[in-house]
């Protein structure tokens, strides 16, 4: 499974779900393949998109947030795991994308093939910690997590990516994507 068809798979079953991207491929492969008003794409700040959802969970609490996370974003702020598995906000969904490399920054490999980024969620308490690996079994689970309370976690094991070159970046400015997300959360 690689990047666009998991982000594929997944935004085929969203409705009106927040959704926060990291910056990188995975905002660059979510802007390409489904556009929403509702998805706040990331331009630099690497690592802080969970830290971006996790505050927007807590005033929106009737509203889903998910993060769409790699994991070198994840391993530049793993601090917020623990906040989030503090604070427990129930309508929190945190999918990582691990390709175990910096896909942005040209491949450099980060550590996720050593260390379990799923146990780390766990011993940060979030309430359901998933690891997929096909799109069948990810489909499913979505399709439970989307329903179920969280803070949730699942990681989704992909390969690397060799068509970097081929994805254009996302086209809106920074004040345009804060403005429409606004307008979605409002």
């Amino acid at each position: 499974m690689n990047y666009s068809e998991a982000i594929t798979t997944i935004t085929e079953l969203l409705k009106d779900q927040l959704v926060i991207c990291a910056n990188g491929m995975i905002s660059r492969e979510t802007f390409l393949i489904r556009d929403r008003v509702e998805n706040f794409y990331m331009i630099g700040s690497m690592g802080l998109a969970s830290s971006i959802g996790l505050g927007i969970a807590l005033n929106k609490s009737s509203r889903k947030v998910i993060i769409f996370d790699g994991d070198g974003n994840l391993l530049m702020n793993l601090g917020s795991l623990t906040m989030i598995g503090a604070l427990r906000p129930k309508n929190f969904l945190h999918i990582v994308f691990d390709n175990e490399v910096y896909a942005s920054t040209g491949s450099q490999p980060t550590f996720s093939d050593k260390i379990r980024l799923e146990d780390i969620a766990k011993s940060a308490r979030y309430t359901c910690v998933k690891k997929v690996t096909s799109t069948e079994v990810l489909r499913k689970e979505m399709v439970k997590l989307l329903e179920s309370d969280g803070p949730s976690f699942l990681l989704v094991k992909i390969s690397k990516n060799d068509r970097q070159s081929e994805i254009g970046r996302v086209t809106y400015s920074p004040e345009h994507i804060k403005e429409r997300f606004m307008s979605a959360i409002n």
